[in-house]
């Protein structure tokens, strides 16, 4: 039987051969962004354990070889990402772009550069700072931040899988909780301390007249009277009575509501505030170390939308075929050839672009020539879209039917239609609108009736009906 020493050296000799694999296994010279994953999935992978830490060891330094065939069809750790992450090297935040455009009291929806412009802005403060407490204050919003919690912190668990995020993670919400009790939080705290204001039903305060079934104020007794009979008051009075404990009143909109529900109401939003407030910190806190990641992921969104669909076909072709070459540069190890082969990729990714020309489907500058024969060098201004400049013809061609410029003839009063095509200033643009209203096209000045909106009941009315149905506190 060994002593505790002959145990103890044992145990300490299988430790430093285990911490020299990691150094072998850690310390190849990979030049693609896929072995680098590769290897520290491996070693993240590998459970050692004192019975079989020979095979264990053995199997961390093999070398994959070309004699498998099946090794670059099996790899696991591609199934890991999606498509648009591209094993790792950008984010995947279509989803989440979705869901944050869904939301309710955000103004302006964002595109998916500038939602991106918006996660960045975590790096001076926390994220999604520019949004009001009304909307950060609803459901929506709290399903929306932990939906980007999670995937923001798989993700980096994917690309780093050596990191110990979870301890992180433990920390940051030590550090929140901490500042939530201190109070040091304003914005948050500001919106909680408002919350405890809320009445009872029909109650009366500085924000008005509150209705305990609707969820909200009302700022007139005549409005708040007005509404009792509607819709949507009647439904949402039946649905309080379905979930309260209690034993509803005869009337619903009367002061004899239980008081337990509107401190329950009161706790369910403190709640959601605090559970929001924690993502927003946590999500805050995964951003920060992801702004490479997120510039690399702008720039190739960037880089996409100016690729036709064969270029992006070309590319999903090229993107097959590295895997393969990745592997016989791994084979050759410290070899000349593999220093040949890293040296041409680091000339390769130093690009030399003095004019400044928009970036191909390969990654490079296009041709010069190219440039000129599209005339990307031409200048277009639209006055309407607040003096953008479009570079090309193209470009001008199709900003007729993109958002901006839609935004900016509704912002005139005026329709997007054909008639308005090639129309870039506002002067030019509303005499148009008054040639063709006196030439008898009213169809152009029926927005009114045109533009049909939905309650949050699903019926459908024009714009003119549903403004003097919401002024009346109908709807």
């Amino acid at each position: 039987m060994d002593s505790i020493i002959d145990v103890q050296r044992q145990t300490h000799e299988e430790i430093e051969r285990f911490e020299r694999a990691l150094y072998t296994l850690l310390s190849r010279n990979t030049s693609t962004h896929e072995g680098k994953v590769q290897n520290e999935h491996r070693a993240a992978q590998r459970n050692f354990t004192r019975g079989g830490f020979e095979l264990e060891l053995a199997s961390l330094l093999e070398e994959p070889t070309q004699d498998d065939d099946d090794y670059e069809d099996e790899d696991p750790i591609s199934l890991l990402f999606s498509g648009e992450e591209v094993y790792g090297k950008y984010l995947d935040l279509y989803a989440n772009h979705t869901a944050y455009n869904n939301l309710k009291n955000i103004g302006k929806r964002p595109g998916y550069l500038q939602y991106l412009d918006l996660l960045l802005e975590a790096q001076n403060g926390p994220v999604h700072r520019e949004l009001s407490q009304e909307a950060r204050s609803t459901k929506d919003y709290e399903a929306y931040i932990m939906a980007l919690h999670t995937y923001l912190l798989s993700f980096t668990k994917r690309t780093q899988p050596l990191g110990d995020f979870g301890l992180q993670q433990q920390e940051a919400t030590v550090e929140f909780e901490r500042s939530w009790v201190a109070g040091e939080l304003t914005d948050w705290k500001e919106e909680s301390s408002n919350s405890k204001k809320t009445s009872v039903n029909g109650g009366t305060n500085s924000s008005g007249i509150w209705c305990l079934a609707c969820q909200k104020y009302y700022s007139k007794q005549t409005v708040y009277d007005a509404h009792l009979t509607s819709k949507k008051h009647v439904k949402a009075s039946v649905k309080q009575a379905q979930n309260s404990a209690d034993t509803a009143p005869t009337n619903p909109n009367g002061l004899s509501t239980s008081a337990i529900s509107a401190s329950s109401n009161l706790s369910s939003l403190k709640t959601r505030l605090h559970n929001s407030a924690l993502h927003t910190h946590l999500v805050t806190s995964l951003l920060v170390p992801l702004a490479g990641t997120l510039n690399d992921t702008k720039s190739n969104v960037e880089r996409r939308f100016s690729l036709t669909a064969r270029e992006r076909e070309q590319e999903l072709l090229e993107q097959a075929k590295p895997k393969t070459t990745s592997g016989s540069a791994a084979q050759n190890g410290p070899s000349g050839d593999g220093d040949e082969g890293e040296g041409e990729e680091e000339e390769e990714e130093r690009i030399y672009n003095p004019l400044k020309l928009p970036l191909g489907w390969d990654g490079k500058p296009i041709p010069y020539w190219l440039y000129k024969l599209h005339g990307l060098g031409v200048e277009y201004r639209c006055e309407i879209c607040s003096d953008f400049v479009y570079m090309g013809r193209k470009n001008f061609d199709r900003h007729f039917q993109e958002s901006r410029h839609a935004f900016g003839m509704r912002a005139l009063g005026l329709p997007n239609t054909k008639h308005f095509h090639e129309i870039t200033k506002i002067e030019d643009a509303l005499a148009l609108a008054e040639k063709l209203k006196q030439e008898g096209k009213h169809e152009v000045f029926e927005q009114e009736t045109m533009e049909e909106l939905e309650d949050d009941e699903g019926n459908v009315y024009n714009r003119k009906t549903y403004e003097d149905l919401k002024k009346q506190g109908i709807i």
